[in-house]
């Protein structure tokens, strides 16, 4: 990263460079996973709404553009997630929580899927 001098006040500023790249997850999976395509969701929940207890199908990857949410995995600590935060949802496994805040949330959902499989989730029982 470059300092230069403002011209206005003599001070040192940084200049921001044209392009960055910042790793902001990198999940391994359990295994590998022959994905064929991924599908991407825009998803919104209304404020205070709670998705309640649910398994994916497949290995779901997700960013918080609006509002928060509470993320739990069963068995694990909660944590809640504001816009730019990523989360994981493994395939299989029970998210115990996904409950929107007092603001709602709307995030984006990456469903890998290999072939001949669509996204679904199930709601068991608690």
């Amino acid at each position: 990263m470059a300092i230069s001098r403002s011209s206005e006040t003599g001070e040192a500023t940084e200049q921001v460079p044209p392009l960055s790249r910042v790793i902001v997850l990198d999940q391994e999976l359990p295994e590998p996973l022959a994905t064929q395509r991924v599908e991407i969701r825009r998803i919104t929940i209304a404020p205070g709404y709670a998705a309640g207890l649910h398994i994916h199908n497949g290995p779901v990857f997700g960013s918080i553009e609006t509002g928060s949410v509470v993320y739990q995995i069963e068995g694990e600590p909660e944590t809640v997630l504001n816009p730019g935060d990523v989360f994981y949802e493994p395939e299989a496994v029970r998210i115990a929580r996904f409950d929107a805040q007092e603001n709602g949330v709307t995030f984006l959902g990456y469903f890998l899927l290999a072939e001949g499989t669509n996204a679904e989730v199930v709601f068991p029982e608690a």
